[in-house]
C-alpha cells in the first residue's frame, strides 16, 4: 500500500518537507540518461561584460547495451516486508539509471526529535526489507530529491519517485581559447539574476567540465575568471533528463606587472600594486616582483609604490592579448 495518504500527519509532513529541502554544498558530477527529444527554451543572455554564450541542451548519449541481467527476488524473513524503489526524470520520463542516493528513515522522531536513519543504498533501484510499519523514503541525485511517507504492512510495496533534474556543465573561454580550470570558477544560484531578492548559492567553486545535478528550473551562472573584474553574470533553464553545456565567454587578458629602472630590465622586488579605473575605483591591489592580474577589455590606471616612491602610468586591456605591463622607475 503506497503511503501517499499519511502525509496528513503533521511530525511525517514536517520530515519529508524537511528532507526535500536539504541540498548538499556542492553537487558531483554524475550521468544522465539520454532524454526524449524537447525544444530547446530560449536563454536569457547575461547582462555581464560581455555576457555568455548559451549552448542549447542535448541530449547525452544512451548507455551502450548489454544483456539483461536476470534479478533475484530477495529473501523477505517472516516478519519483514519488501519495498522496492525506483526513480524517474518525471511523468512518462526515463527511469534514472545511476547517480541516485536513498535513505530510509523512522516516520517517529526518537526522544530527542530526531527522524532516525535506518537505510541507505546508492542502487538505481533497490529493495528494502523492512519490518512492518511506517517510514520516510528520501531519494536525491546531485541537488535535486523527492521524500514520500511509506506505510509497510504484509505486502510487498513498489514506489517510483518523480526527480525532475538536469545537468549544466561549464566551461569558460577568452575568444576561442579555452580558460584553464584552474583559472576559472562558476557559482550557481536559484531563480535568475534580474530577480534582486538575496539568495545563497547552491553550488560554489564549480570547477570546468563538472555536471552539477539541479532540479528543473531556471538558475543564473556567476563566472569569475581570475580575481579582480573579469565577473560574468548569465541565465540558463535547466530542462529534466537533459544536460546543458555552457560555455562563457569573458573579453578579458591576463597580464604581468613588472616596476623597472628601463624598458626590459630586472623587476624591482618587494613593490605594491594598485589597479585602478580611470574613475579612481580600486581594481585590484597586490604585493610582488611579477604580480600576475586578469582584468576585464577597458582602460586602467596603474600605481607602483617601492622604496617610498610612487610610480605611475595608464594602459589598456584588450581582450585575448595577455603580457607585461612595465612600469619605469623614473
Amino acid at each position: 500500500m503506497s503511503g501517499r495518504g499519511l502525509t496528513s500527519f503533521g511530525c511525517w509532513r514536517l520530515l519529508v518537507v524537511a528532507l526535500i529541502c536539504f541540498v548538499p554544498a556542492v553537487a558531483a558530477a554524475q550521468s544522465l540518461m539520454a532524454p526524449q527529444a524537447a525544444v530547446p527554451v530560449p536563454l536569457t543572455p547575461g547582462t555581464g561584460t560581455p555576457g555568455a554564450t548559451m549552448m542549447s541542451p542535448v541530449p547525452l548519449a544512451a548507455p551502450p547495451s548489454s544483456p539483461p541481467v536476470a534479478q533475484v527476488p530477495p529473501i523477505v524473513p517472516a516478519g519483514h516486508v519488501a519495498l522496492a524503489v525506483a526513480a524517474r526524470y518525471g511523468r512518462d520520463a526515463p527511469a534514472i539509471s545511476g547517480g541516485l542516493i536513498w535513505r530510509v528513515y523512522s516516520a517517529k522522531a526518537d526522544t530527542t526529535g530526531v527522524f532516525r536513519l535506518i537505510k541507505e543504498d546508492r542502487g538505481a533501484a533497490p529493495t528494502f526489507i523492512l519490518p512492518p510499519g511506517s517510514y520516510v523514503v528520501h531519494a536525491s541525485l546531485g541537488l535535486a530529491s523527492a521524500a514520500k511517507a511509506i506505510q509497510l504492512r504484509a505486502d510487498t510495496v513498489r514506489e517510483t519517485f518523480d526527480i525532475p533534474a538536469g545537468g549544466v556543465r561549464l566551461e569558460g573561454r577568452v575568444g576561442d581559447v579555452r580558460i584553464p580550470p584552474g583559472q576559472i570558477a562558476f557559482d550557481i544560484y536559484p531563480g535568475s539574476q534580474f530577480d534582486t531578492s538575496n539568495r545563497r548559492p547552491l553550488a560554489q567553486n564549480v570547477v570546468t567540465g563538472d555536471v552539477v545535478l539541479l532540479p528543473e528550473g531556471t538558475y543564473y551562472i556567476v563566472s569569475n575568471y581570475g580575481e579582480a573584474n573579469s565577473v560574468v553574470r548569465s541565465d540558463v533553464r535547466v530542462q529534466a533528463a537533459k544536460l546543458t553545456d555552457i560555455v562563457v565567454t569573458h573579453r578579458a587578458a591576463a597580464l604581468t606587472f613588472k616596476l623597472v629602472n628601463e624598458s626590459g630590465g630586472e623587476a624591482l622586488a618587494n613593490t605594491q600594486w594598485t589597479v585602478l579605473t580611470p574613475g579612481g575605483d580600486v581594481i585590484k591591489e597586490s604585493i610582488g616582483a611579477f604580480p600576475r592580474v586578469v582584468l576585464a577589455e577597458g582602460d586602467y590606471h596603474l600605481v607602483a609604490r617601492n622604496s617610498g616612491k610612487t610610480y605611475q602610468r595608464d594602459f589598456k586591456v584588450i581582450t585575448g592579448v595577455d603580457g607585461e605591463v612595465e612600469v619605469l622607475a623614473r
